[in-house]
């Protein structure tokens, strides 16, 4: 069974990590016993519980409230160290304006896949359309062009997202490990997907693990299941 070293600080992806991936972004559910092993997960490591995730810190909010100490959002561009804190956000590049027209026209050529805005990247989606991946993949290449020292295609679950360069998970990790509560403990980065690789390493980095969810616990149903007995 997986086990947690000694002062642990438990670092978590969210989608496909803490929950189950849906069909679009939105359509996402939070189970009610997620809940409840965060808040006593908090209290058993004295608050060095963290979401580390692509989605922007706001969505995280909806999500679940407060129940992680700290949210580090957009792939590492942004991030709140404590509940109630101001979000620092990285100095990066702000995508060009004509992008996200020309993102949604792709889009829409492409009938299921969806355009998913974000604050300065955008990701298409093609879970509804998987033959559309690499025509999309494509179309996302020719709109790079010109633009690579600022902005890179990172590939997700089912999708590509645009992103800008200078942040990823592991400048989050590292930043979240510098500050209270999480300095001085041994990182466990927890993650389903190619963005968590980098996290994982982090954690290594740093004297901690790193766990992909299908090599450990199967799926996110099994993550829950194992930080519900865990925090039991």
């Amino acid at each position: 069974m997986t086990s947690l070293p000694p002062n642990a600080a438990l670092l978590l992806d969210l989608d496909g990590t803490l929950i189950d991936i849906a069909r679009t972004p939105d359509a996402v559910v939070v189970p009610p016993d997620l809940r409840t092993s965060l808040a006593r997960l908090r209290t058993l490591h004295a608050d060095a519980v963290a979401v580390v995730t692509g989605r922007p810190i706001e969505q995280v909010d909806a999500l679940l409230d407060d129940l992680p100490y700290a949210v580090a959002g957009e792939h590492g561009g942004a991030i709140r160290h404590a509940p109630g804190e101001a979000i620092e956000r990285a100095a990066l590049a702000d995508l060009p304006a004509e992008w996200l027209p020309r993102a949604a026209t792709i889009a829409a050529t492409h009938p299921g896949a969806l355009l998913e805005e974000k604050r300065r990247s955008f990701v298409l989606h093609f879970r509804l359309a998987p033959e559309a991946g690499p025509a999309l993949y494509a179309a996302m290449q020719a709109l790079l062009a010109g633009h690579e020292d600022n902005f890179a295609i990172m590939p997700a679950l089912m999708a590509w997202e645009m992103k800008p360069r200078g942040a990823d998970k592991a400048t989050a990790v590292t930043a979240l490990m510098a500050r209270s509560p999480f300095t001085g403990r041994t990182p466990v980065y927890i993650g389903d997907d190619t963005t968590d690789e980098d996290g994982m390493r982090a954690a290594r980095a740093l004297g901690g693990l790193g766990w992909r969810v299908q090599e450990h616990f199967g799926d996110a149903a099994g993550v829950r299941a194992w930080l519900a007995r865990i925090s039991a």
